[in-house]
């Protein structure tokens, strides 16, 4: 036997993408004596710098953006108790088709077999019992959030780990939830065009697909106020604007699909430890 905690990764994308998907399982587990591992991919440079200057208009710098956002990130994971924050400081390679997608040192840009040799490094070093990161589209296309879970699939092929792996989701009941709830928030929000209407269906799974679903609604403030944390990208984080106990009954449980495992642990499970405890 060994006396070491039972380690939780998760391998996000962006600064603020911690908040999101896993506040909730961070500070869970965290608070269980959990060790909760967070690496960050890419610095952040195409979020909206000081006063909300967007990526491409004059007086954005990249450098000065991704230095306010890991000051931010830094606070993020004093909220939640994070017990290791690592940083790959892949330049943001912004949504899909922007310039950023192949400008130099840009995480898109970067052959996976690099990124996954630096994750794997530290995946031999944090020998986590559970990874966590992004499905094959990136939860909703995001190139950086592709390339994660590139990453961190390929990085676990070249280690002699057998954690369990989980992919990040939503239930469809959540999505129209979410819909039903920024129209609230917006009442003047234009109805979707078929084309990004069919788009925002394919965004989850249904909810006979999920196989986990945890609940961290005790957590939720602590999500609600790391997501807080990342105040210069508030005017991208509609989740902010409906206040903490709204935010709570939205964004208490958070789920995933289990796609690798050892433990055998009945399925639908509450707990991604399952079978390790």
């Amino acid at each position: 036997m060994t006396d070491r905690p039972l380690t939780l990764m998760a391998v996000h994308a962006h600064p603020d993408d911690e908040a999101t998907g896993t506040g909730g399982i961070l500070a869970r587990y965290a608070a269980e004596g959990v060790r909760t591992v967070l690496v960050t991919c890419t610095d952040g440079g195409c979020g909206d710098g000081p006063g909300g200057v967007k990526p491409g208009d004059p007086g954005h710098d990249p450098a000065t953006v991704a230095a306010m956002r890991r000051r931010e990130l830094e606070a993020s994971c004093d909220i939640l108790k994070i017990s290791d924050l690592e940083t790959l400081d892949y330049a943001d390679s912004g949504m899909m088709g922007w310039p950023g997608n192949d400008a130099p040192g840009s995480f898109w840009r970067t052959p996976v077999e690099e990124g996954a040799a630096r994750l794997a490094e530290l995946m031999r070093h944090y020998r986590p019992d559970v990874v966590v990161t992004y499905d094959e589209n990136g939860f909703y296309g995001h190139p950086d959030h592709i390339q994660a879970h590139r990453i961190t699939m390929a990085a676990l092929k070249t280690t002699d780990l057998t954690p369990k792996v989980y992919w990040t989701t939503m239930p469809h009941s959540t999505m129209r939830r979410f819909e039903e709830a920024m129209r609230e928030f917006h009442e003047d929000m234009p109805e979707p065009d078929p084309a990004e209407a069919a788009a925002m269906a394919e965004i989850g799974l249904p909810d006979d697909e999920i196989t986990t679903w945890v609940d961290a609604t005790a957590f939720s403030g602590q999500k609600f106020d790391s997501l807080a944390a990342h105040a210069s990208q508030g005017e991208n984080i509609f989740f902010l604007k409906m206040g903490q106990e709204r935010f709570g009954e939205l964004m208490g449980v958070e789920t995933f699909v289990r796609v690798q495992d050892t433990t055998g642990a009945a399925l639908p499970e509450d707990d991604l430890f399952a079978g390790l405890r």
